[in-house]
């Protein structure tokens, strides 16, 4: 698997060299692996990733510093953050999709009840 091409970025973010980084993404690759049982799709690719942020943030713990504070600067909430904001356009699809669904089902409902209640 290929090096993500966000990993010099990454690495700069987090104090650490861009070697220790591709250490640590080869490393992510293989818990990853281990953990999905296979090395492929988009499960596998998203566990390595946050494997690989895991991964990072364990080696930087103490070496990046915000200046307005003293706790050491997180990366893994980015990933998830836009995992979430991901999710929302596929959410509010479903959501107007099952709308449209319920709708026609109780259009096509009332239609049949209003034919067999004519009909009598």
């Amino acid at each position: 698997m290929n090096t993500p091409k966000i990993l010099p970025w990454v690495a700069r973010k987090a104090g650490i060299t861009d070697d220790h980084a591709t250490k640590l993404w080869k490393r992510a690759v293989r818990e990853a692996a281990t953990i999905a049982g296979c090395s492929e799709g988009p499960a596998f690719h998203k566990l390595s990733v946050e494997r690989f942020l895991d991964n990072v943030e364990a080696a930087a713990f103490g070496t990046v510093r915000h200046g307005y504070s003293n706790t050491p600067a997180r990366l893994s909430w980015f990933w998830r953050h836009q995992g979430r904001m991901a999710i929302f356009g596929l959410m509010a699809a479903e959501n107007a999709a099952r709308f449209w669904q319920n709708t026609w089902n109780d259009t096509v409902t009332g239609m049949l009840v209003q034919k067999r209640s004519n009909g009598r």
